[in-house]
């Protein structure tokens, strides 16, 4: 059985370049985070769950949400603080959390008719306030968990709704293709996790391709970093730059291709690649991009052919076979055939 590896939003690198350039106290902030990371991804390699015991009815059309306050600890969930339906409490952390796990679930659902992570119902869980000046935020296979940040590079990690979509696509990924989280394959799994992180901010606001950001992590970096996100579908190498945080280095295309042993083989660099080929595809579509560029990268990832190890040619081939078979031989089909060709990944 395939194994699912602890995944965050902001990876490794940039910890790294604060635990080394960063000022003492930023600096020890970020190594205690990125010890705390390394040490998860050793203990949390959770075993994904292919056959599932069938429901006892149709799943809820309904989420079923429950926060818990961690409260600075990293025991795992923490004290229980609101559960499906209840009222809004005085910590808008909580809520923030409570409300994107909601977005996620409704964009699934509405969008594409899938019933949770699994399509089965999954109950979504999260902690917050988890561990002291926490800079990241994390899918365990099982839940979502939320830091604080430190409050000079990194903000609260629920003030972005597309990291919460982000994290919790990690789970689509690990019950529909399973993506192996190294090289190529480990970017489309993160790639994945940015377009439909960037989705259900668009559905949840209401924009078009066209009014949308494409920013991961937007509000996320704090008023004196150089940056405004972790990453940009639309620019990717342009969300920061920074004396302390370095220059965003996605690539684009595969012209600036990273090669790395880094970062689980630059699964956070590369993955600007695919990322930008959506971004061309929903902005040459124009509309609400869920609708149809989103359609075919969710059929590319659930379709059953993906495999584990994919690499970006894989994905791109199989796309364009999505676009013809959900829209036939029109402007889908074109406008993917091409993105694919503009990031320099062959589609046929």
């Amino acid at each position: 059985m395939a194994e699912t590896l602890f995944c965050t939003i902001v990876p490794p690198h940039i910890l790294d370049k604060l635990a080394r350039h960063g000022e003492s106290r930023i600096a020890d902030k970020a190594s205690r985070t990125l010890e705390h990371d390394a040490l998860q991804r050793t203990r949390r390699r959770i075993t994904t769950v292919r056959a599932l015991a069938a429901p006892t009815g149709a799943p809820s059309d309904k989420p079923n949400r429950t926060i818990y306050d961690a409260q600075g600890a990293e025991r795992l969930p923490g004290r229980k603080v609101r559960g499906e339906g209840d009222q809004a409490t005085a910590d808008t952390t909580v809520n923030r959390a409570y409300d994107g796990l909601g977005a996620t679930f409704e964009l699934f659902l509405k969008a594409y008719g899938r019933h949770s992570i699994d399509d089965s119902g999954l109950p979504l869980d999260a902690s917050v306030h988890f561990g002291e000046d926490y800079g990241n935020a994390f899918w365990d296979g099982q839940q979502m968990v939320f830091g604080d940040g430190d409050g000079e590079i990194f903000l609260d990690f629920t003030v972005s709704i597309d990291i919460i979509g982000h994290e919790l696509t990690h789970g689509v990924t690990q019950y529909t293709a399973n993506l192996e989280y190294w090289g190529q394959s480990g970017a489309l799994n993160e790639s994945m996790s940015d377009v439909f992180g960037s989705l259900i901010k668009q559905y949840s606001l209401g924009q078009t391709a066209d009014q949308a950001d494409w920013l991961i992590g937007a509000g996320l970096l704090a008023p004196g970093v150089t940056g405004e996100a972790l990453r940009s579908l639309k620019a990717p190498g342009t969300a920061y730059d920074d004396d302390v945080l370095g220059k965003d280095p996605q690539p684009a295309t595969m012209d600036d291709y990273v090669r790395t042993s880094r970062d689980n083989g630059g699964v956070h660099i590369n993955s600007g690649i695919p990322n930008h080929a959506f971004y061309l595809v929903a902005t040459a579509l124009g509309g609400n991009a869920w609708e149809r560029a989103g359609r075919i990268w969710y059929d590319t990832l659930t379709g059953g052919e993906l495999s584990t190890d994919a690499t970006f040619a894989d994905f791109a081939r199989l796309s364009v076979a999505a676009a013809r078979a959900r829209f036939g031989e029109g402007a889908e089909l074109e406008a993917v055939d091409k993105a694919w060709s503009q990031v320099g990944v062959p589609a046929q």
